[in-house]
C-alpha cells in the first residue's frame, strides 16, 4: 500500500458519497458528476491504496472488506481533519470548520424553529464555516447522529437514545385537518362525531409508527407519507384526514382549502429538540449553533434536557 499522505482527499470524499448512496446513481446526484468520471477517481483511488474498493457490475454495488475498513479510516480521517480545523480556529477565537446538520421538514414555516433564522445569525460571525445541511426524519437523524454523519439534529425525537444530549426547543401544535371535498369539510363541527372520524380514509406519518392513528382511536391508514409537503397533497385532495402542524395547516385553512376537525378533540403538541452527541472535548462549531436556535425558539437557558 502507498503512503497515505499521498492521496488526494477529493477522491476520499467521493468514495463517502459512493459508498453512503450506495452506487454511481445517486452519488451522480450528489456529487454532480458523470458516473464516468466517478469511475475514474474510484478507479485512482483503488490504484493509490492498492486494493479494491467496491464490486460494481450487475451485481450491483458493494463494499469489499477493503473497502468497508477504507470507509470507516476515512470517517475518522474527516472527523480529525474537522477537529484539527475547530482547534486551530478557537486558538484563534474564530469558528472554522464542518457544521454537519440535520432537521426535520416541514418547519421553515414555523417561527421558533425555523432554521434560517437561527442560521442567518450563526453565520454573521462563522462566515469560515461550511454548513452541511440535510432533511430526515426523527429516526434517519438520530441514526445519523449516532453514526457521526451529523454533528446536530434537530426534531420530533423521543429522548431514548444514550449518549445523546437532548435540548428541548420549541413545543409545535398539531391538527387533524381534511380537504376542501371531502365529506366532513362542511359538516358542522357539533355533529363530526368519533363514528364520523373512524368512516374517514386516514393519511398516516410514517415515521411516527402508527401513533397519529392511535391519537384518535382510528382503526386502519389507508395512506402513508414521510414530507408534510406529501401529506399537504393527501389532505387536498379532499379524500383523507390527517395530521399536519399548524403552521403549515393554518395558511390552507386561510385560503378556504382545509379545514380543522375537532381540534378539542384531536389537537396535540409535539416538543421538537436540538441532539448532538457526548464527545469529550468542546464542540464549538456545535454549541455555537445550538445557542443560536435556543435564541430563536426562546427557549429558557436551563432548559438542557
Amino acid at each position: 500500500m502507498r503512503r497515505l499522505d499521498n492521496i488526494d482527499l477529493r477522491l476520499l470524499r467521493v468514495f463517502v458519497v459512493l459508498a453512503q448512496e450506495g452506487g454511481f446513481q445517486d452519488a451522480q446526484i450528489a456529487l454532480n458528476l458523470s458516473q464516468s468520471t466517478l469511475s475514474t477517481h474510484l478507479a485512482a483511488l483503488e490504484r493509490k491504496l492498492g486494493g479494491q474498493l467496491c464490486e460494481r457490475g450487475r451485481a450491483g454495488f458493494r463494499l469489499t472488506p477493503f473497502g468497508e475498513s477504507t470507509l470507516a479510516a476515512t470517517k475518522r480521517l474527516f472527523e480529525d481533519i474537522d477537529a484539527f480545523h475547530g482547534r486551530i480556529g478557537r486558538d484563534q477565537q474564530r469558528l472554522v470548520g464542518r457544521l454537519r446538520v440535520g432537521i426535520v421538514d416541514g418547519v421553515v414555516t414555523n417561527p421558533q424553529l425555523g432554521l434560517q433564522t437561527a442560521l442567518a445569525r450563526y453565520m454573521a460571525y462563522a462566515s469560515e464555516v461550511f454548513v452541511d445541511l440535510e432533511l430526515g426524519t426523527p429516526l434517519e437523524l438520530e441514526r445519523a447522529l449516532m453514526e457521526g454523519a451529523r454533528d446536530l439534529v434537530v426534531g420530533p425525537f423521543s429522548q431514548k437514545v444514550p449518549g445523546i444530549t437532548y435540548v428541548p426547543l420549541n413545543r409545535e401544535a398539531q391538527a387533524l385537518y381534511c380537504g376542501r371535498g371531502h365529506g366532513l369539510f362542511t359538516v358542522p363541527g357539533s355533529e363530526i362525531t368519533h363514528a364520523r372520524i373512524e368512516e374517514a380514509l386516514f393519511s398516516v406519518r410514517r415515521y411516527r409508527h402508527l401513533d397519529d392513528l392511535y391519537r384518535v382511536n382510528h382503526p386502519r391508514a389507508s395512506g402513508a407519507i414521510v414530507q408534510m409537503e406529501a401529506q399537504v397533497m393527501m389532505i387536498l385532495s379532499g379524500r383523507f384526514i390527517g395530521y399536519l402542524p399548524r403552521h403549515i395547516g393554518e395558511d390552507w385553512v386561510a385560503r378556504g382549502q382545509m379545514r380543522v376537525l375537532r381540534p378539542e378533540a384531536y389537537g396535540f403538541e409535539t416538543t421538537h429538540f436540538a441532539a448532538t452527541r457526548r464527545l469529550k472535548g468542546e464542540q464549538p462549531l456545535v454549541d455555537a449553533f445550538v445557542r443560536e436556535l435556543r435564541a430563536q425558539a426562546g427557549s429558557p437557558a436551563d432548559s438542557a434536557a
